[in-house]
């Protein structure tokens, strides 16, 4: 999750990585990359690394989008409150794969894959059914119609279950705002 303002600087590659407090280890190596409340991008993580704070250098910050390392320290500072020049921090490189304000409207599932669309559901969607939240969450550990049937249903042939409850939660993302919008930068600040 980033702040609003830091989304177009995101989304026209200015801004490659984000560094946060502590070791942080990437569940996966594409994350959705949410600001101003809903997601906005789905990146690559190319690279993790850790260091001290006191051993940031300004290329870090240029990475981060800040024209300097004082200016990144100072940002730093208002997000963490007691930031300690031993502290580590976890420098998480990406690469912008695909901008969620550019979707393919003739493509079914919009140009996502389905366990992506499931994972944007489990996070935006509250009034999800357990059925709803079984089904999603398999696909995000299987990130296959077919595993997640059989995982399931015991049965290749029961996709069509899985692809209904990907077309409702679609169809409720997109009726809620959080996907198939154009994202207003100026609102997010």
């Amino acid at each position: 999750m980033v702040k609003g303002k830091y989304v177009e600087k995101i989304l026209s590659g200015e801004k490659k990585a984000t560094i946060r407090l502590g070791i942080v280890k990437p569940k996966y190596d594409e994350i959705f990359i949410h600001g101003g409340g809903r997601p906005v991008a789905l990146a690559r993580i190319v690279k993790v690394s850790h260091k001290k704070v006191r051993d940031l250098t300004d290329n870090d910050a240029l990475k981060d989008g800040f024209s300097s390392r004082k200016e990144l320290l100072k940002e730093l500072r208002k997000n963490y409150d007691k930031l300690n020049p031993d502290d580590y921090v976890t420098i998480i490189e990406f690469e912008v794969i695909k901008k969620l304000s550019e979707l393919d409207y003739k493509d079914p599932w919009l140009g996502l894959k389905p366990a992506e669309i499931a994972r944007i559901g489990l996070r935006y969607c509250t009034d999800l059914s357990d059925e709803e939240k079984r089904v999603l969450e398999d696909l995000t550990r299987t990130e296959s119609l077919r595993k997640t049937a059989i995982r399931l249903y015991g049965n290749i042939s029961k996709r069509w279950i899985i692809r209904k409850v990907l077309r409702r939660v679609l169809k409720k993302l997109i009726e809620k705002g959080v996907l198939g919008q154009k994202i207003d930068s100026e609102k997010n600040k």
